[in-house]
């Protein structure tokens, strides 16, 4: 299993949004990091925009606004994962406080206008941020001001994905309940417990969404690669220049009638490429990526890939979960993702509440752990990577909730508290 998660800089000093540019800036953290850990920049026109690491153990990369991510390696614990997060946060922590800055995670700015959020150097984010205002009304909102924590997991063919991917894309709106953490936009309360799950709805129904299509008879690889042929594309990249290509199809392309690049025809680079752009709840590439989190504390970065290894990897629970899931229909699973941003572990499905269904899902995921039977050095399982979830089953409300509790309690209606509260 591979994890990703993404999180915010501020200066510690006023809280104040990291800008790329300046001695205190972005940049200058990208080349302390690199200092530090010896991997290889990732530049665009001449600007540092990221690390990856040769022997490929991950890469540190810039969101639009700014959001520091890290891709974990592929690894074979969570245990091994968490180490993971553990030096990954450290090592960011070394790098950055000298230049007076700090992290946190949420799943959505909870201070910063987007006007006050900076904009990275990146070429594909250009063009991406002229094209989503055409499509969508949160689409800068979502690249800006959001992050998020995602597992990406392993399948072994076909019907192995399939089954993988249903169960994923029926529970995703769970998980979204379970770490919904951004209540709060431009320093007040927004009305919803994850807003950033709620900016995905309204940011490109071209490219997003529960993919109905995977529930129907014969789905598999070519179904989907159908679906992202017919997307529409970005960009191109030739040499070191992005080509401006958005309305236009990957089929088109192949077919040679790009506007911007009449008679070129795609690599498999550009096809690659064009995977990374379509932004479904769970989207397939050589793994399955699980979109459906917010960005969150460190337990929680941890948390959800056990979730989902718990509940996936371990056949007979596997079997168990798609049985769960089995008879819902595209109305209920649509109903769901709708419903979940605003009510959070609350929302009712059937004659149940998504409260019921976490509760379930967990128990799942435990069981599938404890069958795993990954031990640490102390002779732990996987399971302890739980307790963070298990506690918010317990306690029956999603943690925006207490975000809420804080903003109107000791924070004094100040998003500030939010910040420093939740700091790295």
């Amino acid at each position: 299993m591979g994890t990703e998660h993404e999180k915010f800089g501020f200066y510690v000093e006023d809280l104040s949004p990291v800008p790329y540019e300046g001695p205190r800036g972005i940049r200058q953290l990208l080349i302390a990091m690199n200092g530090l850990l010896g991997w290889r920049p990732i530049e665009d026109a001449g600007e540092v925009i990221g690390l990856i690491d040769p022997l490929g153990r991950g890469a540190i990369t810039l969101e639009p606004g700014g959001q520091l991510e890290l891709s974990g390696a592929p690894l074979d614990s969570i245990h091994q994962t968490c180490r993971e997060v553990n030096a990954h946060l450290a090592q960011v922590r070394e790098a950055a406080e000298p230049l007076g800055i700090g992290f946190f995670g949420a799943g959505f700015s909870p201070k910063w206008t987007l006007d006050e959020t900076p904009r990275m150097p990146k070429s594909r984010y250009r063009i991406m941020s002229r094209y989503m205002p055409r499509v969508g009304a949160l689409g800068l909102d979502m690249m800006h001001r959001s992050a998020t924590i995602q597992a990406n997991l392993d399948f072994s063919d076909e019907a192995d994905m399939v089954t993988k991917v249903r169960v994923g894309l029926a529970l995703q709106p769970v998980v979204t309940a379970l770490f919904a953490f951004s209540p709060l936009t431009d320093g007040r309360p927004n009305g919803f417990q994850s807003y950033r799950s709620h900016t995905w709805m309204h940011t490109d129904p071209d490219r997003t969404g529960m993919l109905p299509f995977a529930f129907e008879d014969g789905f598999g690889f070519e179904r989907y690669v159908d679906w992202v042929l017919d997307a529409p594309m970005y960009f191109v990249r030739r040499s070191d220049h992005y080509h401006d290509v958005t309305g236009s199809s990957f089929r088109d392309f192949l077919e040679g009638k790009l506007a911007a690049l009449p008679g070129d025809r795609p690599t498999a680079v550009d096809w690659e490429t064009h995977l990374t752009t379509v932004f479904p709840e769970v989207r397939i590439k050589r793994f399955i990526e699980m979109r459906g989190a917010d960005g969150g504390p460190h337990r929680r970065i941890c948390a959800l890939p056990a979730l989902w290894v718990g509940l996936l990897y371990e056949p007979q629970v596997l079997d168990q979960a798609h049985e769960m899931i089995r008879d819902w229909s595209e109305e209920e699973r649509a109903t769901l993702r709708a419903e979940v941003p605003r009510t959070g572990l609350d929302t009712v499905f059937r004659n149940r509440t998504v409260l019921d269904l976490a509760s379930d899902m967990l128990a799942l995921a435990r069981e599938g752990l404890r069958r795993r039977a990954r031990l640490n050095t102390e002779g732990l399982d996987e399971t302890m990577f739980l307790s963070q979830l298990e506690e918010t089953v317990a306690m029956g409300r999603s943690p925006a909730l207490d975000v809420l509790e804080r903003y109107e309690g000791p924070w004094d209606h100040n998003a500030e508290g939010f910040i420093r509260d939740f700091a790295y």
